[in-house]
């Protein structure tokens, strides 16, 4: 495998740090922050949004065992 540098200045580094979770590698950060797949983020639904959400899955579930 190949490696390359990418200069950047030390404010987009500092930003890049604040993203970076601890247990990843720079690369594996890279890879995750330009995927094409939409990630989920825990805790951004209100609780009505997630009590929607939930009710919505029971109502396919019970049309399903129909």
């Amino acid at each position: 495998m190949s490696r390359t540098s990418i200069p950047v200045d030390s404010e987009t580094k500092e930003r890049l740090d604040g993203l970076k979770r601890d247990d990843e590698t720079w690369d594996e950060f890279l890879t995750r922050v330009t995927s094409d797949e939409e990630p989920m983020t825990p805790g951004v639904w209100t609780d009505e949004q997630a009590d929607e959400a939930m009710e919505r899955l029971r109502d396919g579930r019970d049309r399903t065992a129909e």
